[in-house]
């Protein structure tokens, strides 16, 4: 399976939907995506990872750099919708405590809003 990435433009953030593998092939495109979305100061982003099936440490770095990316920026990130395999990902690497992550959109949204 590939890796396809989607931006929606909303009234609070920008969503960027996640499907598929991201992964070393997938994660340079994905990264300059990001970087593009991450140029106008004071984002607010919601990833909404319900349709990624699988995360490499390739992918964690760029979901990393963008949160890195959105503080400079004095924006904001949250990620939603983990699945348990790639939220597990993100446990053992330790990325649940630093990282903004809601069970789902709503949630997310709350969190941007706030």
């Amino acid at each position: 399976m590939s890796f396809q990435s989607d931006i929606l433009a909303g009234d609070i953030a920008q969503t960027v939907t996640l499907a598929g593998r991201l992964d070393s092939a997938t994660a340079p495109g994905f990264e300059k995506t990001l970087h593009d979305l991450f140029l106008h100061p004071a984002r607010r982003v919601l990833m909404d990872f319900s349709g990624l099936d699988y995360i490499s440490s390739a992918g964690l770095r760029v979901v990393l750099m963008a949160a890195k990316r959105s503080k400079q920026s004095q924006g904001q990130l949250v990620l939603c919708n983990l699945q348990p395999h790639v939220r597990e990902v993100f446990e053992i690497s330790g990325f649940l405590k630093i990282l903004n992550i809601a069970e789902n959109q709503d949630l997310a949204l709350a969190q941007l809003q706030a």
